[in-house]
Formats: C-alpha cells, sequence, structure tokens
C-alpha cells in the first residue's frame, strides 16, 4: 500500500524534480548572494557605528569660556559655569554662600577648592566685589577721608583772612576757627593748641605754647591772656590715675603725692614735696597755678 501511495506517474515524477531543481537553485542563488549583502549591511553598520563612538569621544565639541565682570557674591550658577568652572566648583560657591560665607575681596575667591593659579589670574581682573559686602568699618573711615578731604579743600581753596601785627586774640577764649586766622598757624597747630589747653585746664602763661612741639614762637606776638582762671586740681581728693592726666604730673610726681597724703595726711603746700626728686622748684612753680588744697 505504501509503495501504491507513492507511486506518481512520470509525467508527474517530471515536474516535481523540475520544482525541487527551481527551489535548489533559488536557495543557492539567495545563499551566494543575499547572504552576503546581509554580512556587508552588518560588518558596515558596526563600523559606522564604531566611527560614530569614535568620533565623540576625540572629537566633542569644547565648551566655551566666556569673561565678563562678576561679582562672586551674586553671581549665579549660569554665570558661573560660562566663566569655565567645574559644576562642582560651583555646588561649592553656592554651599559657601549658603552657609554665611562672603567673599570681601578677590584675593578671597583664589581659596576657592580646586581653583589653579591659571584660572585666578584669569579671572582676577573680572571680579567687582560690591559694596554692600564690604566690613561696615569702611564706611567709618569712608566718612573721615571725607571729613579730611572737605577740610583740606577748605584749607587749599578757602583760606582764612589773617589778621593785622596789630590785632591780638585772646588765647583762652580762642577756638580753632579764630586761631587759624594768626599767621603762621594752620588746621594743625590750632587744633594743638585747643587740645593742650584743655589738658592744661586753660593757659596762664602765653610761653606754655613753647610747650608744643615746634611752635612757631612767632605766632605768640598775636596772641593775650586777660584774667587768666585755669581749672585746679584738688591734689589731696584726686586718685593716682587722675592726678597723672595732668601734662605738668608724671606717674612718680601723682605716686609721690598719694603717698605724701597716706602718710602724713592732707597736703598744705607743693613745697612739702620739694625734697622729692622730681619736685623741683621749676616744677612747683609751674604747677602751683593749677593745684588747690
Amino acid at each position: 500500500m505504501i509503495r501504491e501511495f507513492f507511486y506518481l506517474q512520470k509525467s508527474d515524477r517530471k515536474v516535481i524534480l523540475a520544482l525541487l531543481v527551481v527551489i535548489v537553485s533559488v536557495f543557492t542563488i539567495i545563499c551566494l548572494t543575499g547572504g552576503n549583502d546581509t554580512s556587508t549591511a552588518t560588518t558596515q553598520k558596526n563600523s559606522h557605528q564604531s566611527a560614530t563612538r569614535k568620533n565623540q569621544y576625540y572629537a566633542c565639541t569644547p565648551k566655551k569660556v566666556e569673561r565678563f565682570t562678576f561679582d562672586p557674591n551674586t553671581a549665579d550658577s549660569t554665570q558661573l559655569l560660562r566663566l569655565g568652572l567645574q559644576p562642582w566648583q560651583v555646588r561649592n560657591i553656592y554651599k559657601y554662600r549658603a552657609a554665611g560665607g562672603i567673599y570681601r575681596k578677590p584675593t578671597d575667591f583664589a581659596k576657592l577648592y580646586g581653583l589653579t593659579v591659571k584660572q585666578y589670574r584669569e579671572l582676577e581682573p573680572y571680579i567687582r566685589i560690591s559694596s554692600d559686602y564690604l566690613p561696615a568699618a569702611t564706611l567709618v573711615n569712608e566718612t573721615a577721608n571725607n571729613n579730611a578731604k572737605a577740610t583740606k579743600d577748605t584749607t587749599t581753596f578757602q583760606r582764612p583772612t589773617k589778621i593785622k601785627a596789630t590785632e591780638h586774640i585772646v588765647l583762652n577764649a580762642a577756638d580753632s576757627t579764630m586761631l587759624v586766622t594768626i599767621p603762621g598757624i594752620g588746621p594743625y597747630y590750632a587744633h594743638r593748641i585747643v587740645q593742650y589747653g584743655n589738658r592744661l585746664g586753660g593757659y596762664v602763661s602765653i610761653d606754655q605754647l613753647d610747650e608744643i612741639d615746634d611752635f612757631p614762637t612767632e605766632a605768640k606776638q598775636y596772641l593775650v591772656i586777660n584774667n587768666p582762671a585755669p581749672k585746679k586740681l584738688n591734689i589731696n581728693q584726686l586718685s593716682l590715675n587722675e592726678l597723672k592726666r595732668h601734662p605738668y604730673i608724671n606717674f612718680y610726681m601723682a605716686k609721690a603725692i598719694t603717698d605724701y597724703r597716706r602718710l602724713h595726711g592732707a597736703i598744705k603746700s607743693l613745697n612739702e614735696l620739694r625734697l622729692n626728686k622730681d619736685f623741683s622748684p621749676e616744677a612747683i612753680k609751674r604747677l602751683t597755678p593749677y593745684v588747690a588744697y
């Protein structure tokens, strides 16, 4: 029965044989042509991918570095990255500012971790610290400088009119504005005259001006003293520190006074201290107008 089942006529066998030949031929052609094309295509694809990866690694577009003025206390991340800083450096700047850190001068920015000397030198000319972040003490200095400049300008461009040789000024009643009208006296010596008079408690003699360093003696002819009334020091009540504030009483003289009071009681005359080497006749004479008992 099997033989009968597979039995084919001669014409049928020729048809089937022809079909087999065609099928084998087609597969042969595919193997010889299609396989090579696929392999070639695969090889070309892999080569292209490799070349692409190679180009991406070696031919990447470099980041453009810009230069512009910036304040490290207020610059945002975009600006800092445009300056050529790395993202981790930008994060460190943000952490420093968040912790209360302030860049007060350009050299403070040089402390940024990872910043090279070359980078800092390139960025330094563009760093601008806002005056809002400067120490408040600079306001005091600025005010003092402005006042000094104003004084200088006034002295330079608005010179006071000097008094004549026949005119005089009462020394103990004069302020610095009046004193600068004396020939040879400028703002510096006018201030020194007033300051020294306050320390003395008032002038009792024009010659006391010679005790001011490098005082122009020719200016004394324009000054007079009327009815001097100096401020008195009660040497029996003042402490050592209070006594030695007077220009005519040094530490050793003040100590001698307090020691004498402790050992002998109240002082009735400076002559009681004449045995002390610091209380020479000249020292006692010039101190006498300023002493009360």
